[in-house]
């Protein structure tokens, strides 16, 4: 008869040989019998690792192109170690394929983590519930809806350029523009989906803003092993923790008041249809959401749940865009003086009519008007998506097509038209940046900062050859794409239609920046990586400036 210390350890042994038969499965068994050992790829040791390669900006700019050359458009590399066979495609037609297919999901370790700081909203969900929220929130990024909120994006920028006026007193000064700017997104984005101002622009205090910006923050800083096991979070709460759920609770309480006093305003629209409704996104979203069945309706945790998700993906990632659109301009004074040339012209929208940007209720048809500045925005958003990159995992075995051939590592052709095999569990990595990057696609100067490009794009550049979102991978593509691309792009126009005509911007003496690679890609001063994300440029009034 077994005692109850046998039993103990008959339970451990069990749970040591499980454990054990897994740990062999994984690194040598599995590996064995993975389809993706047979495509080509760089080689290493046992725990070697390419993933530098791949999310490193020092290197990841160039390293693409380099496998590219040595193995054609699809290949793998390693991920964990030699034993973590990864896919890693080029080619546009299995691009397509596993951003559309509902088999390739975004890792549930990438969902969970994410979810811990902005809820299950649309960047955290997959299949028919990202289809059915994606279905909800789709008339709040309308283009009708966009040209409403162009007034908005102007209205802030002309804060910052006011605040920036004030705070130069001899008229120039060296200032974080990241940082500035980031305050600036916030504030629009407050306006723009809750008509809640955050005045972080004139100081950050406000509680509210306080809490988004605390969470987003350590988004970048948690370690590993919580990212892996975010359980621990839960029953072993560290500082960090502890910080997102204490800043989750403000959004949260202060959410579910600004949800109560819009239904009120909703119910006072329909009880008098003559009173003029409002127009930002949670609005939007709310009357999207009543007009569904009432059983598939979205919780009011929910609609917090996509606004936290809007402010997490839209605002930080429109802030870094903007500020490297104006370190390539600060970098490339020529093409600087042009775009503020063509902002400062008077714009004819018609043959019947002449007018600025300052007209609200043209604002957004007067942007569009500036084609250099689509172009700056466009050759920006190119050059450093906010998200370098995205991952998938197959959910189930598949067959993956293929344009452009394979060569497997026995000499078997793969060729265009036919199918490479991909095994449910491994994961794929789509390379928004290699792709904005790629030669082949934009001609022999893909690094260079160009925005004529975009004057005469070539055909691999455009639909139908190029499945982009706005001619570039950085919204995306398919049922994951990203719905606020319009927001994004109108708002750094409108941000760069103020500030350009009223300010120069130069790189300081001696300082260059880099990219640090995290959840977004953030401006960094290289040699200075310890003083953490900034991107300071020399701001001088315009009125005062001589040539920079």
């Amino acid at each position: 008869m077994f005692t109850a210390p046998t039993f103990l350890l008959l339970a451990v042994a069990l749970i040591l040989g499980r454990g054990l038969v897994w740990i062999v499965n994984l690194l040598v068994i599995a590996p064995l019998f993975d389809p993706l050992r047979k495509l080509p790829g760089p080689k290493g040791r046992f725990f070697s690792s390419h993933i530098k390669y791949v999310i490193d900006p020092d290197f990841s700019a160039t390293q693409h192109e380099v496998w590219k050359g040595k193995y054609g458009k699809t290949f793998r590399y390693h991920g964990s170690g030699k034993f973590d066979y990864r896919l890693m495609t080029f080619d546009l037609r299995a691009v397509s394929h596993i951003l559309v297919s509902p088999i390739y999901e975004k890792p549930r370790i990438t969902r969970t983590f994410l979810s811990t700081m902005i809820g299950t909203g649309i960047f955290t969900t997959e299949g028919t519930e990202h289809a059915f929220q994606k279905k909800i929130i789709g008339p709040a990024f309308t283009l009708q809806s966009i040209k409403a909120l162009a007034p908005v994006f102007l209205r802030v920028a002309e804060e910052l350029r006011d605040k920036w006026d004030e705070s130069m007193p001899n008229g120039q000064d060296t200032l974080d523009v990241y940082h500035w700017i980031s305050r600036a997104t916030f504030d629009a984005f407050g306006l723009a989906c809750l008509t809640y101002n955050f005045r972080a622009i004139h100081g950050e205090t406000e509680e509210l803003y306080l809490a988004f910006r605390r969470m987003f923050d350590l988004a970048d800083k948690k370690g590993i092993l919580r990212i892996l096991l975010p359980v621990l979070d839960k029953f072993w709460p560290d500082e960090i923790a502890r910080s997102v759920l204490a800043s989750r609770q403000v959004i949260f309480d202060t959410g579910r008041r600004l949800i109560s006093d819009k239904k009120e305003l909703l119910r006072a629209e329909k009880e008098s249809p003559s009173t003029s409704g409002e127009k930002d996104l949670l609005t939007l979203l709310m009357k999207s959401n009543l007009g569904n069945d009432s059983a598939k309706r979205l919780s009011d945790s929910d609609l917090l749940d996509q606004i936290s998700s809007f402010f997490f993906a839209g605002s930080d990632s429109t802030a870094l865009a903007l500020s490297w659109s104006l370190c390539f301009l600060a970098l490339h004074p020529d093409i600087q003086t042009r775009l503020r040339t063509e902002l400062t012209h008077p714009i004819t929208l018609d043959s019947s009519s002449t007018t600025s940007f300052h007209f609200e209720d043209r604002a957004y048809d007067v942007l569009e008007s500036f084609t250099l500045l689509d172009a700056v925005v466009r050759e920006t958003l190119r050059l450093v998506p906010p998200v370098h990159g995205t991952l998938r995992v197959a959910t189930q075995n598949d067959l993956i097509p293929v344009s452009e051939p394979v060569v497997l590592s026995d000499g078997t052709v793969v060729s265009p038209g036919e199918h490479i095999q991909i095994r449910k569990g491994s994961i794929i990595h789509i390379p928004f940046e290699g792709l904005n990057f790629a030669k082949d696609i934009w001609s022999e100067d893909p690094l260079e900062f160009r925005p004529d490009r975009w004057r005469s794009l070539p055909s691999s550049a455009q639909p139908p050859n190029f499945p982009g979102l706005a001619n570039v991978m950085t919204f995306s593509f398919g049922p994951s794409s990203c719905p606020g691309y319009r927001f994004t792009i109108t708002e750094m126009k409108a941000f760069l239609s103020i500030l350009l005509p009223h300010f120069a911007f130069a790189i300081p003496e001696g300082q260059t920046i880099g990219k640090r690679n995290g959840l977004f890609t953030r401006p960094i001063v290289k040699g200075k990586s310890s003083m953490g994300v900034q991107l300071p440029l020399i701001v001088k009034r315009l009125d005062e400036c001589d040539p920079l």
